[in-house]
């Protein structure tokens, strides 16, 4: 997925209305702006790491609820993968959705996003050897474009993950939420072992920042608060949920200019501390 985000400092903002099922070379154009709208279940806290994490979600329900697909009673469950691109249509956010080939047409879905204040403007599904692919373009019903606000962004990923857990609660084995809401909690993944932070020189006027972390809720919007707090611009960027583990590449810039590598160290290391220690208050400091 791919994000475009005009963000200055702290330009990254997200709050929603998450529906409540019964029970950051341009791709992502955000000017991520801070100023949050107010979502009932979305709770920011001091701690990056957690300002996502008290948003109510639903338990699974049983596994007779099934979103219009099939819930497959086999030994192997398919990782769930969620792209949300902003690079490939320049008017549209692209959702894209896979669970093996286990998802039907996802009304309940594409009517959850709606409630977040989108507008669906078209839906297909194509078919590869990793299963049945499904794939929205969304936009703002207020302005007509793609979404520029991370925190609805994330307020879209949390969505389909609910949905997931509700009618797929199988998948609940591989989804981080799964460990408080599923019916079959995923095994634990050491975030000292799965985060790998990289940057690299991408041109003149920008820098290629490439995050492999253990997910959780609230995730992308930690990353780029992480970066802008140290006023280094997110330019563009593509998150990745799959299964367990969050991938997210941001293209960043110090004052329009590429990162020096003494600030691309303090980049990832500024990354590193906040991923490594989740429950970090800023008391501590």
């Amino acid at each position: 997925m791919a994000v475009s985000m005009a963000s200055s400092c702290s330009n990254f903002g997200l709050y929603t209305n998450l529906k409540q099922p019964s029970s950051r070379a341009s791709s992502f154009f955000c000017s991520f702006g801070l100023d949050p709208l107010q979502v009932p279940c979305i709770h920011p806290k001091k701690s990056l790491s957690s300002s996502m994490s008290s948003a109510f979600i639903p338990k699974a329900s049983p596994p007779t609820a099934v979103e219009g697909g099939s819930s497959k009673d086999t030994d192997v469950v398919p990782t769930p993968i969620v792209i949300i691109d902003q690079d490939s249509d320049e008017d549209a956010t692209i959702v894209e959705i896979t669970f093996g080939d286990r998802l039907g047409a996802l009304l309940d879905t594409m009517n959850s996003l709606t409630s977040l204040g989108l507008n669906v403007v078209k839906a297909n599904v194509y078919l590869d050897d990793t299963g049945k692919h499904n794939k929205f373009a969304i936009t703002k019903a207020s302005t007509g474009r793609k979404v520029d606000d991370p925190e609805l962004l994330e307020a879209i990923r949390l969505t389909i993950i609910n949905n997931l857990l509700e009618f797929h609660p199988e998948s609940s084995v591989q989804l981080a939420m799964g460990a408080a809401f599923g019916i079959t909690p995923p095994k634990s993944v050491d975030v000292n072992i799965a985060t790998h932070i990289h940057v690299y020189d991408d041109g003149p006027e920008q820098s290629l920042l490439s995050i492999e972390t253990a997910d959780r809720p609230g995730l992308l919007v930690d990353l780029v608060k992480i970066i802008t707090d140290i006023n280094i611009t997110v330019k563009s960027g593509e998150f990745d949920t799959e299964g367990l583990l969050a991938k997210a590449k941001f293209h960043v810039s110090y004052n329009g200019k590429a990162l020096i590598k003494p600030l691309q160290q303090v980049l990832a290391n500024s990354l590193r501390y906040y991923l490594r220690s989740p429950s970090t208050e800023e008391s501590s400091f």
